[in-house]
């Protein structure tokens, strides 16, 4: 009894730490420490708007590298500027993002053999399953039940 109530204080002081490291780490990165890009006109803005909301983190995967407060994250955001500032066009900077950082990088990954299974195999497995279960569901004919039902009539017969 006495490890089930450790246990059951060291998680939730646990959970209170990373409470508390997740309050200081907002009020750290509100407090002045996002990037300020100057920009020549809208156009380069909001193309470099895009560009960080088409790219993802490497490190947070599921976050594009707008909304991450990762490191690779602020430096990716940096690189996206320099090439913009340097005149490259949404192609070229993901050109490089995705030769620097793979294919994963990019929310819209290129259709290739590989990522084609992707799209492949949920289907053919749907198609697999279908079909299993359609053989299972098969009614048995009338010929093989009527033989068993001799079988069992002369096995009643036998034992009479």
């Amino acid at each position: 009894m006495n490890k089930w109530l450790l246990a059951i204080l060291l998680s939730l002081s646990l959970g209170w730490a990373y409470a508390q490291q997740d309050v200081n780490t907002e009020s750290t990165a509100n407090s002045g420490a996002e990037e300020n890009y100057q920009f020549a006109d809208e156009q380069q803005r909001q193309l470099f708007l895009t560009l960080t909301a088409e790219l993802r983190c490497p490190l947070c995967q599921n976050q594009n590298i707008a909304d991450s407060d990762a490191m690779i994250a602020h430096d990716m955001r940096r690189k996206v500027y320099q090439l913009i500032q340097q005149g490259n066009d949404e192609q070229q900077v993901l050109d490089f993002m995705k030769s620097r950082y793979g294919d994963f990088v990019h929310y819209q990954p290129p259709v290739t053999p590989y990522t084609m299974w992707l799209w492949l195999l949920p289907v053919l497995f749907a198609v697999f399953a279908l079909v299993m279960i359609t053989r299972k569901q098969r009614v048995q004919e009338p010929s093989d039940l009527e033989e068993k039902l001799a079988r069992a009539d002369e096995l009643l017969k036998r034992e009479e």
